[in-house]
């Protein structure tokens, strides 16, 4: 069974890709989990967030033993994926549930006829070593998008839907934590279970990099798909904000950025953001020289968009 995780600054287009994906025959996903942002915590400290310390752990958690929390949420995600409750033991020790979360997604996927399962929690980007020390052969999938357009796109939807859990702090502690997810972008330039779906590049040149994201997971890339994502990979009662991207079907996005912010902030933000274009320069670098099996599938794909 193949692993896979769609991570990324939270409205980088996580969710489209995760839909696009999912319209493969191949590919098994679900709604967010937030699994290993609950299990390990310190979101926001991991964040980077103004003033914020890791929190203190009691001696049961030292010893590794997970919070009655997280094991109510793997029960919850148990009986949604299995249709019962698991038999679990009073405390599990955290490496124990993880294995045991993982075990589930893959049965789940085996049921389902499926030989790759996707898991798309933005936040996870933050966790990547606990994952990847867990499961050293999962695949990870990085979004990036323009950080101007990430930040228009968080002011747009917290005025829409005012959800302060989700979207609260504003625009400089948003700055703060896209330049974090860009920082974390950076260290895994290059790793070979690492790739990179830039969203521009995903709208202008489709074909090309659904060839690209193909020959990273070895899911044949002429494979049929279906019209639209038929699985469940939102609750849009609750998450009412994504029901332009769970058909993934891609488009380009509103341009947000002139209608919410003014002269002054687009300055502010030009001067305090990372790069992105630096970013997008280094991974551009990397795949100069792609491995003969991808350079095929681009070759075929270009040829066939001449032809």
């Amino acid at each position: 069974m193949r692993r896979t995780f769609v991570v990324g600054c939270p409205r980088s287009g996580t969710t489209i890709v995760q839909a696009l994906l999912a319209r493969h025959p191949a590919v098994y996903t679900l709604p967010e989990t937030a699994f290993f942002e609950q299990l390990h915590g310190d979101l926001a400290w991991r964040w980077g967030d103004v003033r914020v310390q890791p929190r203190r752990r009691r001696w049961r958690q030292s010893l590794g033993l997970t919070r009655r929390h997280i094991r109510d949420v793997f029960t919850a995600l148990h009986v949604q994926l299995a249709g019962a409750r698991p038999p679990m033991p009073s405390a599990y020790h955290w490496r124990t549930l993880s294995g045991r979360f993982l075990a589930l997604l893959d049965r789940s996927a085996a049921a389902a006829g499926r030989s790759m399962w996707l898991e798309k929690t933005p936040n996870h980007l933050l966790y990547i070593p606990e994952i990847e020390a867990l499961a050293p052969d999962a695949r990870f999938v990085h979004v990036v998008r323009r950080g101007m357009d990430v930040l228009a796109s968080l002011a747009d939807v917290y005025l829409r839907f005012e959800n302060d859990e989700a979207f609260g702090g504003g625009t400089v502690h948003w700055a703060r934590r896209w330049n974090r997810a860009m920082d974390i972008h950076s260290q895994h330039i290059g790793r070979a279970n690492h790739h990179f779906v830039f969203l521009e590049d995903l709208v202008s040149q489709p074909d090309i990099e659904w060839a690209r994201l193909c020959a990273f997971l070895d899911l044949p890339p002429d494979a049929p798909l279906d019209n639209a994502c038929q699985q469940s990979i939102a609750n849009l009662s609750d998450e009412p904000w994504k029901v332009s991207a769970i058909q993934g079907q891609i488009r380009e996005a509103d341009r947000k950025v002139d209608g919410l912010f003014g002269p002054q902030m687009q300055r502010w933000l030009r001067c305090r953001l990372a790069s992105y274009e630096d970013l997008r320069a280094q991974c551009q670098a990397v795949r100069a020289r792609p491995s003969p099996r991808v350079r095929r599938i681009y070759d075929n794909t270009q040829a066939a968009s001449v032809g």
